[in-house]
């Protein structure tokens, strides 16, 4: 008989960590009260017209990429807490400008700040989270902050919906919630700002060690690549993403987003309602089961996720997404003549799938990203990050609809769990990269 295995103790994130996530739940309820409704609210009940709606949203891409692209090095350089709190400021002020507005130009200003602010913040928080917390933390942080973000986005839509309900005068009760908006994302600079790691000899040691480990590991998964990089002036995008370990996470990043969480935020509804004929309310119902699941999760899966190997955590999160779709495939061959416990519990058993790859992914991209760039470039690292991430959830949508358009039920459900095996055939040739031989 084996002894059993002991438990990998947890980590105490600290009251900085928890300062960050307070205030990142704020900004992302605020987010939740408008985001569903923008092209609404400008197109309809402003009355500018679907232009100045498809305006506002090239405007906010355009500018999100550049941002992206700019605010990268400025948090290399600069340090990422100036750079979130920059685009802290900038997201509350073009969600506030939403407010007012009543005319083209300022729905066009507001989607410049908006892309400015997301550009500059993607780009810097997964250094202002890194800093927050100590390094044995950081996959637990970032499991955490995924969570945070859903739970926020989920709490606003909900205060929105009761909001709106019945309103007079909708245009009028989205003004105040754009308003609401913008002052919810002002804590979280004060906040950021707050969170700087400390001055002093013990913090500057502490720098020093943690980043002689971090370019020692870089250099060896460099090695280990077969592309390891001569010394310069320090990594760029480009020689970021001739290391092979980068480029294939940052072509993960864009799956991930493609393949998953696109999918289950567009498509699968549209899916269950038009192609399975299950009503709006258990449509909800599995939504609203996959958020609550990542909540109940986390706490389960933290200590096993932090004794596997990151690489190992990141690939099993696409097959977990497999065998979740392949729930769904099993509930639409099951048919409407299938008793409702065995076709609602796979659809349930979807959402809670699902819910564990989220998990996955959460606790293990971000620390493999900021271990394989260095604490010197990672910002440029988040930056590619958040442009795949974009890009990822710009073609998933398109992609998930003409698919539940042109094939039934079952080939839908077959063809997103291929999309899931895609994924994990570039997560399993990460791992194959980055073995020990």
């Amino acid at each position: 008989m084996t002894a059993p295995r002991a438990t990998a103790p947890r980590t105490p994130l600290g009251r900085r960590f928890g300062l960050l996530m307070g205030a990142l739940l704020l900004s992302s309820l605020g987010n939740g009260l408008c985001f569903p409704f923008t092209s609404i609210y400008v197109s309809q009940l402003l009355g500018l017209g679907g232009r100045a709606a498809g305006g506002y949203f090239i405007a906010m891409a355009a500018a999100s990429f550049a941002a992206a692209l700019a605010g990268g090095p400025l948090a290399d350089r600069g340090g990422p807490h100036r750079v979130g709190a920059l685009g802290a400021a900038a997201l509350a002020a073009g969600y506030a400008l939403l407010a007012p507005a009543d005319s083209v130009p300022l729905v066009l200003a507001s989607g410049v700040c908006v892309g400015v602010g997301f550009g500059l913040f993607y780009a810097s928080i997964v250094g202002v989270v890194d800093t927050a917390v100590p390094e044995s933390g950081r996959r637990a942080a970032f499991a955490i902050r995924h969570i945070v973000n859903n739970a926020g986005i989920g709490l606003g839509s909900v205060a929105a919906g009761l909001a709106l309900h019945g309103a007079d005068t909708p245009a009028g009760t989205l003004r105040w919630l754009y308003l609401a908006n913008g002052l919810a994302a002002l804590p979280l600079i004060a906040v950021i700002l707050g969170v700087r790691p400390r001055t002093g000899a013990e913090a500057k040691e502490a720098k020093e060690a943690k980043e002689a480990k971090e370019a020692k590991e870089a250099k060896e998964a460099k090695e280990r690549s077969g592309d390891a990089q001569p010394s310069g002036p320090g990594p760029t995008y480009r020689s970021l993403l001739r290391a092979r370990p980068m480029a294939l996470l940052i072509l993960a990043q864009a799956l991930f987003a493609i393949v998953g969480f696109t999918q289950i935020e567009a498509t699968v509804p549209l899916l269950l309602h038009d192609r399975m004929a299950v009503t709006l309310g258990w449509v909800s119902v599995v939504v609203a089961a996959n958020s609550f699941a990542l909540i109940a999760l986390q706490p389960l899966l933290r200590g096993r996720l932090e004794r596997l190997p990151e690489t190992v955590v990141l690939a099993g999160g696409p097959v977990l997404w497999t065998v979740a779709f392949g729930c769904g495939l099993g509930a639409a061959l099951a048919g409407g003549a299938a008793p409702a416990a065995v076709r609602y519990g796979l659809l349930l058993a979807f959402a809670v799938l699902f819910a564990a790859g989220e998990l996955m992914y959460s606790s293990a991209f971000y620390p493999l990203l900021l271990r394989w760039s260095g604490e010197e470039a990672v910002g440029r690292a988040s930056a590619l990050a958040s442009l795949a991430w974009n890009l990822g959830t710009a073609s998933g949508p398109p992609l998930g609809l003409f698919i539940v358009a042109h094939a039934s039920a079952t080939g839908s459900w077959l063809a997103l769990a291929l999309g899931a095996a895609a994924a994990f055939t570039v997560t399993a040739a990460l791992y194959g990269r980055t073995a020990s031989t």
